[in-house]
C-alpha cells in the first residue's frame, strides 16, 4: 500500500456563505485574493488593516470590520482564516473559531489548523488543488505552474458547456457504457474545440450532431508502447488512451504502477511472455484483442517499450486488419534510447559511430539470422535486445565478422528504473554476462566505439574471479 494522508482533500461549498479573515497584514490580504476567486462573502476583522485591504472594504468587494475581533463574531461563518502574526494571538484565535465550531486556518502554522490551503488552478468551475498538508507550500506552487500551462485557459467554459448537455444526454442515451463513450468522444471532438475556441455556434451544431449518431460503438484497438519502465516516461497520449479503454492486455515488463493509470473499472488481462515459464502464444494474444474488440470494447494492448521494435505488433496488426478492427499506435521510448540516456552513452558520434543498429537476443542464438559483418563493417552502433543469455554466441559472432576484443561493451539492467545497474568492458568481456546470476531484470547491451571513454563509472562487466588460496 502506498502512502497515506493525514488529510481528506474535498471542496468545500463556500457560495454566498460568510468567511471570516482575521488581520490585516499581507499575509491575510494574500488569504482574501484567494477567497475573491470564490462566490464567497468575505470579511476582514482587523482594527488596523493594509491599504489593499482598506479599498477592497471601500469598493465594497469584502466587509472591512474595523476592529479587533472577538469570539461571537464566529457565529453564521463557515471558515475563518487566522493571520494575526502573533503566535499567543493566533492560537487564541484558533481555539475560539473551533469552539465555535467553525473550520479554521491560521497562515503559516498547519499545527494550530483544522484545513489547510493548496496551490490552486482556477478554470471555474473547474480547479486542481495541490497540498502538501502544510510540508512545503513552494513546491505546491511550482507544481501549481507547471498545471498551469497544461490546461486551457477556457477550460472553464468547456465544462459549463458540459454541465448544460448532462440532462439531455442523460435522456437521449439511458445506458450507462453509451453515455460514458458519448463523454470521451465529445471531449475528444469537434464540439469541445469549438468551445474551447469560442466558436457557440459550432459548438452547439457539432453537439447536437453528436447526440444524434445511433446505433453500437465499434470496438478498437491500441496499441501503446509503455516504454522502459520508469511512470514518466509515458507518453501523453498513452495515457489519455488509457483512460479511455475499457480492457488492458498488458505484458509482463509493464510496472504495475502503469497499468494503473488506467479506468479503475477497466479489465485487466497479464498476457506477458516469460523465459521458462507458460506463456500466452501470440496467436492467443491476437486473438484476445480482436475477441473484445468485436465485443464493442475498446482495447489497449500494452507493451514495454515501444510496440514497433520487437513488441510483435506486425502480428497484431495483421490479425486486426483481418477482422476489419481499427486500431492506432501509440509509440514508446524503445529501452536502447532509455538506456544510453540514463546512462549518459552516445549511441552515435560525429566522425566515430553515424549509424545505429537494432538486434534481438534471439538472432544471436540462431533463431533470426542478423547480418554480422555487415553490422560491423559499417562501424554501427549495436543494440542487442533481450541478449544477456546468448552474450557469448553474440559475442562470437560479432569477433569472426571481424570486431575487436577491445571494442566498448555496456550492459545496462532496467534501464530507468530506480534500481538501473551500468556495467562496462570490451567485447572479450561479454562471454561472461550471461553467466552472472545477479542480474535478474531486463537487460540492453550497447556494443561500439561510440561508448569509449563513458564507462568509468560502470561496474565492471566480467566479475573478479576469487583468489586462490595457496
Amino acid at each position: 500500500m502506498g502512502s497515506r494522508l493525514d488529510s481528506f482533500p474535498a471542496f468545500y461549498r463556500i457560495a454566498g456563505r460568510e468567511v471570516h479573515v482575521l488581520g490585516g497584514g499581507a499575509a491575510a490580504a494574500a488569504k482574501v485574493r484567494l477567497l475573491l476567486e470564490t462566490s464567497a462573502r468575505v470579511s476582514v476583522i482587523a482594527d488596523d488593516a493594509n491599504d489593499e485591504i482598506a479599498a477592497l472594504g471601500a469598493e465594497g468587494r469584502i466587509a472591512h470590520i474595523a476592529r479587533r475581533w472577538r469570539p461571537e463574531d464566529f457565529a453564521g461563518a463557515v471558515l475563518v482564516f487566522v493571520a494575526l502574526g502573533a503566535e499567543e494571538d493566533d492560537a487564541a484565535a484558533a481555539d475560539a473559531a473551533r469552539l465555535a465550531g467553525v473550520p479554521v486556518n491560521v497562515v503559516d502554522r498547519p499545527d494550530l489548523s483544522d484545513f489547510t490551503v493548496p496551490a490552486l488552478v482556477n478554470r471555474a468551475p473547474v480547479a486542481v488543488a495541490i497540498g502538501t498538508e502544510g510540508a512545503a507550500p513552494i513546491l505546491a506552487r511550482r507544481i501549481r505552474s507547471q498545471i498551469e500551462g497544461l490546461l486551457h485557459p477556457r477550460l472553464g467554459a468547456l465544462a459549463v458547456h458540459a454541465g448544460e448537455l448532462r440532462a439531455t444526454v442523460g435522456r437521449t442515451l439511458a445506458d450507462g457504457v453509451a453515455r460514458r463513450r458519448f463523454w470521451e468522444r465529445f471531449f475528444d471532438g469537434p464540439a469541445a474545440r469549438a468551445v474551447l475556441a469560442g466558436d457557440g455556434a459550432r459548438a452547439q451544431a457539432e453537439t447536437l450532431s453528436a447526440l444524434n449518431r445511433t446505433g453500437p460503438e465499434p470496438g478498437f484497438v491500441w496499441l501503446v508502447g509503455a516504454g522502459p519502465g520508469a511512470a514518466d516516461l509515458l507518453t501523453l497520449r498513452a495515457q489519455r488512451v488509457l483512460q479511455a479503454a475499457d480492457v488492458i492486455v498488458h505484458d509482463s515488463l509493464v510496472p504495475d504502477e502503469v497499468v494503473a493509470m488506467g479506468r479503475r473499472d477497466a479489465v485487466r488481462i497479464f498476457a506477458g511472455k516469460r523465459k521458462g515459464r507458460p506463456s500466452p502464444k501470440q496467436e492467443e494474444i491476437d486473438a484476445l484483442i480482436v475477441a473484445h474488440a468485436r465485443e464493442g470494447a475498446r482495447v489497449v494492448r500494452l507493451k514495454g517499450g515501444d510496440p514497433m521494435v520487437y513488441g510483435r505488433a506486425g502480428e497484431e496488426i495483421a490479425a486486426l486488419e483481418a477482422a476489419g478492427i481499427g486500431y492506432e499506435i501509440v509509440p514508446g521510448v524503445t529501452s536502447a534510447l532509455a538506456a544510453a540516456a540514463e546512462a549518459a552513452l552516445p549511441l552515435t558520434l560525429r566522425g566515430v559511430a553515424s549509424s545505429l543498429v537494432f538486434v534481438t537476443g534471439h538472432g544471436a542464438g540462431g533463431t533470426d539470422a542478423a547480418p554480422w559483418p555487415a553490422l560491423v563493417g559499417q562501424g554501427a552502433t549495436i543494440a542487442v535486445y533481450m541478449g544477456k543469455t546468448v552474450a557469448g554466441e553474440a559475442a562470437r559472432r560479432l569477433r569472426d565478422a571481424g570486431l575487436p576484443e577491445r571494442t566498448p561493451v555496456a550492459a545496462i539492467e532496467n534501464a530507468s528504473r530506480p534500481q538501473m545497474r551500468l556495467l562496462g568492458g570490451v567485447l572479450a568481456d561479454l562471454p561472461a554476462l550471461a553467466a552472472r546470476g545477479d542480474l535478474g531484470g531486463p537487460v540492453l547491451i550497447l556494443i561500439g566505439e561510440a561508448l569509449a571513454g563513458r564507462l568509468g563509472h560502470a561496474e565492471p562487466l566480467a566479475m573478479a574471479t576469487p583468489a586462490v588460496a595457496a
